[in-house]
């Protein structure tokens, strides 16, 4: 359920905006004055897939239901939608489609016996349905029964106890994604507190916290600079128990533990770094991601930190980069309650339903714009500027294959003039990244702006210095990396751009303009702007990476490096 009420009707008499087709794509014409509406109540369950200027089409899937229903949606709510914008009548097909992938959410349950069948042992896992049809169907894969030890009845199978998250995802991939209401391990007992002393918790916050409470395991999906660190520091104030908090990288751990010191009454000797640098197992332990997928001998050595100590909480920061190793062994810690923090659900592996059945559905979701409407993230006006190639590259271009073909278009030296005069437009008091992939292209551009650059050879103590000089306004414009995608606290920093990406990641797109949305101490708006090189898989790319924005309602001014002045009185114009 999102952090706001529903549209509970169309802004105009004129006919939806929407075509519902029976392949399961919806239509949205943008320029319809009900688009906007549409579009959020369309976030609840489908997924934008392509966003060309006029028409936006959305994809209904599986996941996308089993996500609106576990947030408490029915298939009446989301069919009352589409009929509410529709051009035409919803296919029957339709219909029937999403009554019946909807009602498959919890037909099939984890939960624990009711007494053990040992004195004194836990009660074991079963799995139970109140359709024996549908039980056997599953129970009849070869798959499935090999995590089954024994039938008790038409209704009830026993689990072996080691394969609760094994089942769930075996579960999901056959469409029958169970509800688990076994229950979790308290851990251990910390004493954590909420110190609202000179700040106060948001609603939005409170409410994200109290509906991942009452489930226990599941994702929050907030806008970066929204303040997901804060819901975790809440979270684990709600459990009271020792907890492992897994981030992105080592700058990321020192900005959580500075948060918990901040928001929470835990002090420095509860809380531990788990890193490439320290190893400190404490009661509240911050481990990187990067040092549980390091590998020693061809194994991975410290994955076993995720069952050493007696954690009650798992806290997934940025869960939609969790990397495969750390999926596995999550599937065999279900009894521990898990909250997954991401601004979007978006993997460009495709392995959401693994963040589903692993970490837990969506429970709360606070659309940007909704956010930026009541002034908790910055406004922020997001630009498309094209380039040329020049003569010499397009040859280059021409003979390359297509990863060296991406390198060369999104490398373009074409781009360097056209970052200078977007960054004298902005003038010489605003705090600007400029945000690309490529190690030479970045020096490149570090020197032709005599700015410094901060890359993952960068050693940590200097990136966080160099990040607090920027902080504190000494540094006006800072090169950067994909270090800087994720995690990064930047509070003023209004102008990004953007000069070349992880190809059409969508996700990155989302982290890289998540860079600028705290909101400012003047309260002025934010600039995103993306070069582009035209007519080369760096356009197409830049297209597909934008859908994500497009979905939570950011347009894209589009135009040429010429037309940059008309571009920004255009956005004037707008404001």
């Amino acid at each position: 359920m999102t952090a706001s009420s529903h549209t509970t009707a169309a802004a105009s008499s004129l006919p939806g905006p929407l075509i519902v087709q029976s392949d399961n794509t919806l239509l949205l014409e943008v320029h319809h004055p009900d688009a906007d509406a549409a579009r959020h109540e369309l976030a609840i369950f489908a997924e934008l897939e392509r966003a060309p200027e006029h028409i936006h089409s959305y994809r209904i899937t599986q996941v996308g239901l089993w996500n609106a229903r576990a947030a408490g949606h029915t298939a009446d709510e989301v069919l009352e939608i589409l009929n509410r914008f529709s051009k035409f009548p919803v296919p029957d097909t339709i219909a029937r489609n999403i009554n019946d992938v909807m009602d498959r959410y919890g037909r099939l349950e984890i939960v624990r016996a009711e007494t053990p069948e040992v004195a004194g042992s836990t009660p074991q896992l079963l799995l139970r349905s109140n359709s024996p049809a549908i039980l056997r169907e599953v129970a009849s894969n070869k798959k499935v029964a090999s995590l089954l030890t024994e039938k008790l009845n038409e209704n009830s199978y026993l689990i072996a106890d080691w394969a609760r998250g094994e089942l769930k995802q075996q579960l999901l991939q056959r469409g029958w994604p169970a509800a688990d209401h076994a229950g979790y391990q308290d851990g251990a007992f910390l004493d954590a507190e909420i110190t609202e002393q000179d700040w106060r918790l948001r609603d939005y916050q409170r409410e994200a916290v109290a509906r991942f409470s009452r489930s226990g395991s599941g994702v929050v999906v907030l806008p970066c600079g929204a303040g997901k660190t804060i819901v975790g520091a809440a979270a684990i104030a709600a459990l009271k128990t020792h907890t492992l908090i897994l981030v992105t990288n080592t700058v990321s751990a020192r900005q959580w533990r500075d948060e918990l010191l901040r928001r929470t009454n835990l002090t420095v000797d509860e809380i531990g770094e788990y890193s490439g640098q320290i190893k400190e197992v404490k009661p509240v332990t911050i481990a990187t991601y990067q040092i549980l997928t390091a590998r020693r001998g061809g194994k991975y050595s410290h994955l076993s930190l995720l069952s050493a100590a007696d954690w009650g909480f798992i806290v997934y920061d940025e869960v939609h980069l969790l990397p495969a190793p750390v999926f596995k062994l999550t599937a065999e810690l279900q009894a521990k309650r898990r909250l997954g923090l991401t601004a979007t659900l978006v993997r460009e592996d495709g392995k959401e339903g693994e963040v589903f059945s692993l970490i837990g559905p969506k429970r709360f979701d606070a659309p940007w714009k909704d956010l930026e409407q009541q002034g908790y993230i910055a406004p922020a006006t997001c630009y498309e500027v094209r380039v040329d190639l020049p003569a010499t590259d397009r040859f280059k271009y021409a003979a390359a294959n297509d990863q060296d073909r991406y390198r060369i278009a999104a490398s373009t030296t074409a781009k360097i003039p056209v970052a200078k005069q977007i960054i004298e437009h902005h003038g010489g008091d605003a705090q600007t990244l400029v945000i690309g992939q490529y190690l030479d292209q970045l020096e490149q551009f570090a020197a032709e702006l005599d700015a410094p650059l901060i890359t993952g050879k960068t050693p940590v103590s200097k990136r966080e210095q160099l990040f607090q000089r920027f902080r504190e306004r000494e540094i006006k414009t800072l090169v950067v990396s994909k270090v800087a995608n994720f995690s990064v606290d930047l509070p003023d920093a209004s102008v990004a751009i953007q000069i070349s990406g992880s190809y059409g990641s969508r996700q990155e797109e989302a982290q890289r303009l998540g860079r600028l949305l705290r909101p400012k101490s003047n309260g002025e708006s934010a600039a995103f702007y993306t070069i582009v090189t035209k007519d080369t898989v760096d356009q197409d790319f830049a297209q597909h990476r934008q859908r994500f924005l497009t979905e939570q309602g950011y347009s894209y001014l589009l135009g040429n490096a010429a037309d940059l002045d008309t571009l920004w009185a255009q956005n004037s114009a707008r404001s």
